[in-house]
Parts: C-alpha cells; sequence; structure tokens
C-alpha cells in the first residue's frame, strides 16, 4: 500500500464542514494528519457542537479517504469542537472610514458644560501634538464648532475623488471640521425630525475627503437621542468622552450619558470623564480656587462607575472669551490653560492606547506618534 499525506489533504478537500460551506481544508478544519504504514489518523476541529455533525464528519473522512485513496487505510478520525464566540446580534455596528485611524465621540448628559469647548481644544491639542485631526460636529440643532474655529463664512467645497464629488472640510489651526453651521441659516431655527437629522449627518461622514486621520473627534448633541444612536449605527466608535460639570444634577445627566454607551446594543467603551468649570480663578489671585459648582463630582463619579477620570478644566473667562472669537485656548504656548488642555488631552489618548491593546491584533488600531502619552 503506497499513498502519499497529500492524497489524504486531496481527498478531505471533497467534504463539506458542518455549516460552513466550505471543505475542511479551506475552513482549516483539519488540524493534523499523520500516516504509520496502513494507518492514517485525521485530527479536525469542527464548530458545530452537536453529536450527529461529529459523527458525521467521522464517517465521511473515513469515506473520503477509503474512496479517493484506498480501502484498506486504516483510518482514525479525532474530533474537537471549538464553539466561536458570537458576535451579540443586538449589538449596533457602524461601518469603517478609509484612513480615518480613531474615532471619539464627545458627549454630555445635559447641555450647557462646555462639550464644544472641550471638543475644539482638545482637537487643537492633538493638532500640537502631530495628530492628523478632524472635527465632526453633530450638534444638528446648535452646531458652533464653525464659531469656535472661526471659520463661520467659510463653504466647503465639491472635490472629485475616483469619480465621486465629495465635500472637502475646512481646515482651521491644523483641523479638517465639517459642520452643519455650514450648511444653514444662522438667523433661522433648525427643525428637523430625526431621519432628516440622520442622513444629513451621514452625508457629512461619508460624502466627505476626510483624506488620513489619526483622530476624528465627533461633537455630539447634548442628551441620548436620535442624533447618538445615528452616529453609533453609521461608524465604529473607538471610544467617548463625557463631560460633565461639578454640581449633582450635571452629574446625574452625565451618568446617563455613560449608560448610554455602555448599553449593550452600543458597547462604546468610555475613556473617561472630564470636569469642566471645576472651579473658579480669577485674573487677580491666580493662585486661588473657588469651587463654585461644587468639588470633586466628576472625580467621584468615574471611581463609582469604574471609568478613567480624564482631568479637570477651570472656569475661566478667557477661555469663553477665546471661544468666542474663534481663538480656542489650546492654541496658547505654555500657559495654565493650554496646558490643562493638553493633560486631558494625553490622558485620554493614554486611555485609547489602552483600549486599543485590549481589542483582537486585526482591529487594533496603532498609534505611533504619541508625544508623552503612555499606557502607563
Amino acid at each position: 500500500m503506497s499513498f502519499k499525506k497529500q492524497d489524504i489533504y486531496k481527498a478531505l478537500e471533497t467534504i463539506t464542514a458542518p455549516g460552513e460551506g466550505k471543505s475542511l481544508i479551506e475552513n482549516e478544519n483539519v488540524t493534523n494528519v499523520v500516516s504509520f504504514g496502513d494507518e492514517v489518523i485525521v485530527d479536525v476541529t469542527i464548530s458545530n457542537p452537536s453529536l450527529q455533525a461529529k459523527k458525521k464528519v467521522e464517517v465521511e473522512i473515513m469515506k473520503a479517504i477509503h474512496e479517493h485513496v484506498d480501502q484498506k487505510i486504516d483510518v482514525k478520525v479525532n474530533v474537537k469542537v471549538e464553539v466561536q464566540q458570537k458576535e451579540n446580534p443586538n449589538q449596533i455596528r457602524g461601518k469603517e472610514i478609509p484612513n480615518i485611524q480613531n474615532i471619539i465621540a464627545i458627549a454630555s448628559g445635559k447641555g450647557g458644560v462646555g462639550k464644544s469647548t472641550i471638543t475644539s481644544n482638545m482637537a487643537v491639542s492633538l493638532a500640537k501634538m502631530g495628530f492628523k485631526v478632524g472635527v465632526l460636529d453633530a450638534d444638528v440643532y446648535g452646531p458652533s464648532q464653525h464659531l469656535m474655529f472661526d471659520v463661520e463664512r467659510e463653504k466647503p467645497l465639491a472635490v472629485n475623488v475616483n469619480g465621486r464629488s465629495k465635500m472637502k472640510p475646512i481646515e482651521s489651526y491644523g483641523v479638517k471640521l465639517l459642520s452643519l453651521g455650514f450648511f444653514t441659516d444662522p438667523s433661522q431655527a433648525v427643525i428637523w425630525r430625526g431621519p432628516m437629522a440622520s442622513k444629513a449627518l451621514n452625508q457629512l461622514i461619508f460624502d466627505a475627503d476626510w483624506g488620513e486621520l489619526d483622530f476624528l473627534l465627533i461633537d455630539l448633541p447634548p442628551g441620548t437621542g436620535d442624533v447618538h444612536l445615528s452616529i453609533v449605527q453609521a461608524v465604529p466608535i473607538n471610544g467617548a468622552v463625557v463631560v460633565s460639570t461639578p454640581q449633582n444634577i450635571a452629574l446625574a445627566d452625565a451618568k446617563k450619558g455613560v449608560a448610554m454607551f455602555q448599553q449593550e446594543s452600543i458597547n462604546v467603551p468610555v475613556l473617561g470623564i472630564v470636569e469642566n468649570m471645576a472651579y473658579f480663578t480669577p485674573a487677580e489671585l491666580p493662585d486661588n480656587k473657588y469651587y463654585i459648582f461644587g468639588q470633586g463630582g466628576a472625580k467621584n463619579l468615574a471611581e463609582d462607575i469604574e471609568t478613567s477620570f480624564l482631568g479637570e478644566i477651570p472656569l475661566v473667562q478667557s477661555i469663553r472669551e477665546a471661544g468666542d472669537v474663534g481663538h480656542p485656548v489650546a492654541l496658547q504656548d505654555n500657559t495654565p490653560l493650554s496646558e490643562a488642555f493638553t493633560e486631558v488631552t494625553k490622558e485620554m489618548v493614554s486611555q485609547l492606547l489602552k483600549r486599543n491593546a485590549n481589542l483582537p491584533p486585526t482591529e487594533v488600531v496603532r498609534i505611533t506618534t504619541m508625544s508623552g502619552c503612555s499606557t502607563k
């Protein structure tokens, strides 16, 4: 009796893996083949745990080897079952945007906590660190990023990309920006139902020529509504940052914002909480801190819900003034305010690195320009 191991593999190519639609060889179910004289041992792994499937594949392997190689071969089959972890069928999945490595949602449970201010200054801080950054202003009913970047009079141009017409984001301070504020009359209220808002956001996301980005920050509207679900349905969010002020009523809403991302159907990792307007420091008394809205509320909340506290931003008049004139304070060099935003941003990147390190290798996003951030 003369046969080669390759003859055995060729015979096994005629067998379909249970429930797979591919051959045992193509689907890599056969893990090993050993031959001793007229004896062949086949190790095979299948994902179907039923006894019927195990018996069926065992019989089919014996039959195939006897028919295609030699009837006198003594065939032994070792069947191992490995049930693959199925994805949550209720989980909302988004499509990846080519060339965008990390998509970060900036959210808050309620309005007026300075979420847009945090977004714009975090974007500028990332750009100063050397990252390629974009901002999508998804606050459909109250867009403000075009004001904060001093480009309210700009209009995105149409460019041809691979035969398709796309929007070219406006660039300011090294950050690419798209906002519904570019397309709406500032004196008119935006009165849209959820589907209209979702369609507009999808156009801003997928009909834009973002180019290569290390980070796309999405400035979400307050609350937990249609726009938030539309975003997580449209794109895979790498992580979320929740912004809150220290007082109890804001923290209660921030907790709801965190809970939204932790829903089983959404399952977006919360990178941490930023406490905005943490304390007031008068210009004439730079060493004094007055905790107008309470002290340490967001930090305590982060501990309670077991997420990271990314840092605190003081309540300072110049932050508001800088935002109003479209010149984020993070553009300043070596000032206490710019350093505060830098530290918060570095902590966000560090948490993102930790989060990405825990993903399967095929899904990991590697950040090479860490600019002082670490996973420690």
